[in-house]
């Protein structure tokens, strides 16, 4: 693994950000995987993303829609109400060949082994450790 990505708050323009470079960066030659841990775990096991209060305003929410839709990424509504869509992202990251993984210590903690988001992948605690040991840069902290 060349590049690992963690995630770790259920802010949407952390997830969308983080995917976005994860995403260029497999279209780049690179290996890449995200871990989700902590609130954006939670987030995808059922819960939601916020926003910054700065990028949460309607102005710059359609803005950050607009601009997001012609780079590719993932929206949802339309009219006054379009917006980037995090949880949808974390399927287009996988579409594109992003590996991504649940944290087992989050998973475990918060109950929801079985409640994965679909193309998260579920791996034990010794192959995190590896999977940590092993890769070339960590960008984020569990």
């Amino acid at each position: 693994m060349d590049l690992l990505f963690i995630i770790r708050d259920a802010l949407g323009s952390s997830a969308v950000g983080t995917l976005a470079t994860a995403v260029e960066a497999q279209q780049g030659g690179r290996r890449v995987a995200v871990l989700f841990t902590q609130d954006a775990l939670a987030a995808l096991a059922g819960g939601s993303f916020e926003w910054s209060r700065t990028l949460s305003g309607p102005r710059t929410r359609m803005a950050l829609a607009d601009a997001g839709k012609r780079a590719g990424l993932p929206t949802f509504a339309r009219g006054d109400a379009r917006q980037l869509d995090p949880k949808a992202t974390v399927a287009w990251a996988k579409d594109a060949g992003v590996t991504l993984y649940a944290c087992p210590f989050w998973s475990e903690l918060l109950a929801i082994e079985g409640e994965l988001l679909e193309g998260l992948e579920a791996i034990d605690k010794d192959a995190t450790i590896s999977l940590l040991a092993d890769a070339g840069q960590v960008v984020g902290s569990l």
